[in-house]
């Protein structure tokens, strides 16, 4: 009724000026004065009267003007346009910048180990899956039928929160609310007035927070998808169950696969099955080693671990007398991130035939040496690299950038799925769907603005039905080109930045998705924010008026 409003006389106007013309008083029996009101009230429900009609017919032309703006752009959904293929594509081998960084500045290079310098095959997740429900049925006796699940690739995605108090598993957007497509209890995705019942609103509020936990790194997939399978058989087993107790088992389980070494061997034993070979990672680490730059690799591994991986990844590159370990100044293994940024524990020098550590203190790094543990405070005193000329690669946004960040060393994100995300964003009909999206958004804005009270407007309603509808389906369709459960890792269901998104915002101050990817750029490149991108950088956000052409 906005419009209405807008069009109304103002207060103190004709309608008052009406009001005192026929407002007259008439002398009655007995001297009294009375005052005469009929006519007053009749010439002020003929302007209301008349009010009121301009105003229904302002609303029903406003209405039909958009009605057939969707008409018209309707027909136009029936074809991409041809348009759309003169938009520019993003580079799914892009570095993306969040803050800008100077590499002629950066002298020392940090590198993680898994997922960031040794990239893993689908098969890994079922290797993890598989070796958790053993441990939770033969160490912590839940169920033998528990041994029937399988990992499904298709269900979970990186960056969900599990809700420790209420058993859900859900995406968040940038902001911290629930996207409304992506909240499930077990296997079974909850509609919206599940969720308004369960957390009375999708916004999740300080406290509620604290009962989340986020799944961030790449071994998180199997992680979530024995969380929701696990809350789904107490479910279909009618049995009472505590959501905590799930996440500390699953989590125990996941944890004891890998401090056990139990994946480290499985992987060892079938480096084909599970490990990718990249050829292009041995030309970045010379090509930074003859740029006069330091390198170290600092990961939560063990060595044997690493240098199995590595000696198979390289080994079409290497020759026969190098060795991967000279590439870089200082290796550190088991280093216990993120507690290595904040903790005093010491070095201790590895010696790899005996498998022992050394008992002496580690005061210097010596080349060709392999060192356990420590932290930064002492990593720094020994190699006396300031802050800000250091960057480091690693995956985990907490475990691996969230120290370095706040240390004052740069950092980049290595982010595999980013690769394929991209590419889904660059094809015609995930823009096509974008734009449609868009448009619709607009549409609907318009209808919303113009009309506030709507009772007994059917006009109104079957539009708004039909908008609604097409935009779900807009939003459905880009969902499924990405996870048919959760969407994009970047991005909700509308095209807004997901919490994980946030999180890359927050510490990430570049992002990619390989470390070799820097190999298209000039060592001495400066990498600048663009200047109008107001969150990913590696977002298009494709134009409705791409159906206005």
């Amino acid at each position: 009724m906005a419009s209405v409003r807008r069009r109304l006389l103002p207060l103190g106007s004709s309608l008052l000026r009406t009001h005192a013309a026929h407002f007259q008083p008439v002398e009655g029996v007995g001297g009294n004065t009375h005052r005469k009101f009929s006519s007053v009230v009749t010439a002020e429900q003929r302007v209301l009267k008349s009010e009121a009609e301009e105003g229904n017919q302002i609303l029903e032309d406003d209405i039909h003007k958009i009605r057939h703006a969707f008409n018209t752009v309707k027909e136009k959904f029936l074809k991409i346009p041809d348009v759309l293929r003169e938009i520019p594509k993003i580079d799914p081998k892009g570095i993306y910048i969040n803050k800008n960084l100077r590499l002629d500045n950066i002298q020392v290079y940090g590198f993680d180990y898994d997922y960031t310098l040794a990239h893993y095959s689908a098969n890994l997740q079922s290797l993890i899956y598989d070796l958790a429900k053993e441990y939770l049925v033969n160490e912590i006796r839940y169920p033998e039928c528990c041994m029937e699940f399988k990992y499904d690739s298709s269900f979970p995605i990186r960056g969900l929160y599990y809700d420790k108090s209420k058993g859900c598993l859900m995406k968040l957007d940038f902001f911290g609310s629930i996207e409304p497509d992506g909240c499930y209890f077990g296997r079974r995705k909850l509609s919206r007035s599940e969720i308004n019942d369960l957390y009375g609103t999708r916004h999740i509020g300080r406290d509620q927070a604290r009962g989340l936990v986020g799944l961030m790194d790449f071994f998180c997939f199997s992680e979530a998808c024995l969380i929701a399978d696990i809350v789904q058989h107490f479910v279909d087993a009618k049995l009472e169950f505590d959501a905590s107790y799930v996440y500390e088992d699953v989590n125990r389980a996941i944890q004891h696969v890998h401090q056990s070494g139990l994946v480290h061997r499985g992987i060892l034993s079938d480096p084909k099955k599970y490990l990718l070979k990249n050829g292009q990672l041995l030309r970045f680490l010379r090509m930074l080693r003859e740029n006069g730059k330091k390198l170290f690799l600092l990961t939560n591994s063990p060595y044997y671990f690493v240098d199995g991986g590595m000696h198979f990844m390289l080994e079409d590159s290497l020759g026969q007398q190098d060795s991967w370990r000279e590439l870089f100044d200082v290796v550190i293994a088991k280093a216990n991130k993120p507690d290595f940024y904040t903790s005093e524990h010491p070095f201790r020098c590895y010696d790899e035939e005996k498998d022992t550590l050394a008992f002496s203190k580690v005061d210097a790094f010596l080349p060709n040496n392999i060192y356990y543990h420590g932290c930064l405070k002492t990593f720094l005193e020994i190699t006396k690299w300031n802050g800000p000329e250091v960057i480091y690669f690693g995956d985990h946004l907490f475990s691996d950038l969230r120290g370095p960040s706040k240390a004052g060393w740069r950092t980049a994100a290595i982010i595999h799925e980013l690769e394929n995300e991209i590419q889904i964003q660059n094809e015609d009909s995930y823009r096509f769907e974008q734009a449609k999206f868009h448009i619709i958004q607009e549409l609907l804005g318009k209808l919303h603005s113009v009309v506030a009270n709507t009772e007994g407007s059917e006009k109104y309603t079957s539009l708004l039905r039909e908008l609604n509808e097409e935009r779900q389906k807009a939003r459905s369709t880009m969902k499924d080109m990405f996870n048919s459960s959760f969407g994009a890792t970047f991005l909700t269901d509308t095209g807004q930045e997901s919490a994980f998104a946030y999180h890359i915002h927050q510490y990430a101050d570049v992002y990619t998705s390989k470390p070799d990817n820097f190999l298209f750029y000039p060592p001495e490149a400066w990498l600048h924010v663009p200047y109008d991108i107001k969150i990913m950088p590696h977002h298009v956000k494709v134009s409705s008026s791409l159906f206005r052409t």
